[in-house]
């Protein structure tokens, strides 16, 4: 009863903020926003391409949870539309230059790389770049370090201090709590459960850690280097010495142009456009710019599918930020069954997950390319573990040099509350079974060394199946696997190095390939998954009384960037099976 009357109370709800939100937007707005997309954006001659990036950046447009709250329910530009914006942008007689507003740089490195040389094409016709913020992170500066000139705010200054990566450990917690969590894995780099199993990283973790992470930061500072022509050894020394403490310590040592407030920029921008001193400076974000301004449309029969698989990997459906396994192996199907579709490109940005998902959507994928028709493969910020294991049958890999891949291993984890309900709260638990194996695995009983026995097996045998999934699609021995495997961690370089990539290139170089290798000369790209509108998402919410959404909502807002450490407890708290899944932290160029 007191479920049904929740249940009818939350639909009740619903309804009753849906008619709100209505009212409150507005038929004209309902109209508005249900034809976002067909309307082309209005640009006057001349105008600033101004460039904001204040939230998470997905692949495909749209493809991550909404906030429920945000009545204004604008699109999330994609990577993929966003760049396709700023090449299209840069043959736009319209479009003058861009102003890179900034503080922030949300994103993995890939994601900040891809955009970054978008915006450096850009200026290859002439057109400018013009940089300014208060204070430059370290991403947001590695996006600005493009730029023809960058300003910073007098009191402002750019953070160059190297890259860092930070781990929780929660093995202490867990202890106090009486909570015992029964771990089994296969691969001594697989890191993912370290802080549940241990108090600090293994050697095995920081040695590879310590790696990939050296390896990201030197591109980095390659980047930099050529952009503003300072060499690479002496980045390094003002960033282990934290040289820029002033906002004019960055323009003697060459990070920055000008130390000028806001006003001074647009003062530049408007002698860049010839503009008088009170003129107006004609500027269109780049959300709108991507809106409609250049859309391209082909009529073409023969198409190449486009599969943005992003998130954790989970079983089911799962929804819009993740890559439920029977959605994706849906989609995968329809496009085999489909004679129009000559190729498949599937762009991947996951750390893995569910290990039974991953294989659902391997045998698809491994059944599309007995076709005969090209698939390719394109890494974004990550591909790694269950994201490889959907990775590897390709015909061909391409990854960017600070991609994420590897992590091939295995993992379960199983936690035991017999502890805590005995001490803590002084219930026990006793059992009659008319078997050895008859309970199950329960959350109030501890695991017997037998049961423990049979999950390591098991755990075992999925990552010889893994290891033999990588060895027919890599074309390489399972001993050879078996060297670069164990859970360990790779940067898109050093896998190409050792057969796990085949191509150094971006989701254009994929499609490309596959273009070349279906022999087509005219096609069309059409992309996978559909997403719905904004709008009619928020409406869903609000309809379908989806409380964990409003949770969510307010728990991010409060904890702030703590709420990731939150979401992975939370998602350790639904993991079902065994996994393949990244260890916890990735450090970024921020």
């Amino acid at each position: 009863m007191k479920n049904f009357l929740k249940i009818v109370f939350g639909s009740c709800l619903g309804v009753f903020l849906a008619g709100i939100v209505m009212m409150f937007l507005g038929f004209g707005t309902l109209g508005a926003v249900a034809n976002m997309g067909s309307e082309k954006a209005d640009v006057d001659k001349g105008s600033v391409l101004v460039l904001k990036f204040n939230n998470l950046i997905p692949e495909k447009t749209n493809n991550l949870p909404l906030d429920p709250l945000d009545f204004k329910s604008e699109k999330v530009v994609g990577l993929h539309d966003l760049i396709r914006a700023i090449e299209y942008a840069k043959d736009d007689s319209d479009i003058a230059g861009i102003l890179l507003d900034m503080s922030n740089m949300p994103g993995g490195n890939t994601t900040k790389s891809s955009i970054r040389k978008a915006i450096q094409d850009f200026k290859s016709d002439g057109k400018f770049v013009v940089a300014y913020s208060e204070n430059y992170s370290q991403g947001a500066y590695y996006m600005a370090s493009v730029a023809d000139k960058i300003f910073v705010h007098p009191l402002g200054g750019i953070t160059f201090t190297g890259f860092s990566g930070t781990i929780p450990f929660f093995k202490d917690m867990i202890d106090r709590l009486g909570i015992k969590m029964q771990i089994y894995y296969a691969g001594q780099f697989k890191s993912a459960t370290e802080p549940f199993r241990l108090k600090k990283m293994s050697a095995q973790n920081k040695l590879q850690t310590r790696e990939y992470m050296e390896g990201m930061y030197q591109i980095f500072l390659e980047d930099i280097s050529e952009a503003r022509d300072i060499p690479v050894d002496k980045l390094r020394r003002i960033a282990d010495e934290y040289t820029l403490r002033q906002a004019e310590d960055c323009v003697t040592y060459g990070f920055a142009d000008v130390v000028g407030y806001y006003d001074e920029a647009l003062a530049d921008l408007r002698s860049r456009l010839s503009l008088d001193e009170d003129d107006k400076i004609p500027s269109i974000s780049l959300a709108k710019y991507a809106t409609g301004r250049y859309g391209k449309s082909s009529t073409a029969k023969n198409k190449i599918a486009v599969v943005y698989a992003e998130g954790s990997i989970v079983d089911g459906k799962g929804e819009a930020g993740n890559i439920g396994g029977d959605k994706y192996a849906k989609i995968i199907r329809k496009l085999r069954q489909d004679d129009n579709t000559k190729a498949l490109v599937l762009r991947i940005n996951s750390g893995g997950g569910s290990a039974l998902a991953s294989d659902i959507m391997w045998r698809e994928l491994e059944l599309f390319k007995q076709t005969g028709r090209p698939f390719m493969v394109s890494f974004g910020d990550v591909a790694a573990s269950g994201g490889y294991y959907i990775a590897c049958a390709a015909d061909s890999i391409f990854a960017e040099p600070n991609s994420i891949t590897g992590s091939i291993g295995v993992f379960g984890m199983i936690p035991s509350a017999e502890d805590m309900m005995r001490e803590k709260v002084g219930i026990t638990f006793d059992t009659i079974k008319t078997g050895k194996y008859a309970h199950g695995i329960s959350p109030f009983i501890d695991i017997s060394p037998e049961e423990g026995q049979l999950i390591q097996e098991s755990v075992d045998n999925i990552y010889e199946t893994f290891l033999k999934r990588v060895s027919e699609g890599r074309d390489m021995t399972r001993d050879e696997v078996h060297e670069v495997a164990q859970g360990r961690v790779w940067l898109g370089s050093k896998g190409k190095e050792i057969g796990l990539v085949d191509v150094m290139g971006g989701l254009n170089d994929a499609i490309a390939a596959a273009a070349e290798k279906a022999n087509l000369e005219k096609y069309r790209t059409s992309e996978y998954p559909r997403v719905k509108e904004p709008f009619q998402q928020m409406l869903e919410q609000f309809t379908g009384a989806e409380e964990a959404n409003f949770q969510e909502h307010f728990i991010k807002r409060e904890l702030g960037e703590l709420y990731p450490y939150l979401k992975e407890l939370s998602e350790v708290k639904s993991m079902e099976g065994p996994q393949a899944r990244m260890p916890f932290v990735i450090p970024s160029f921020d």
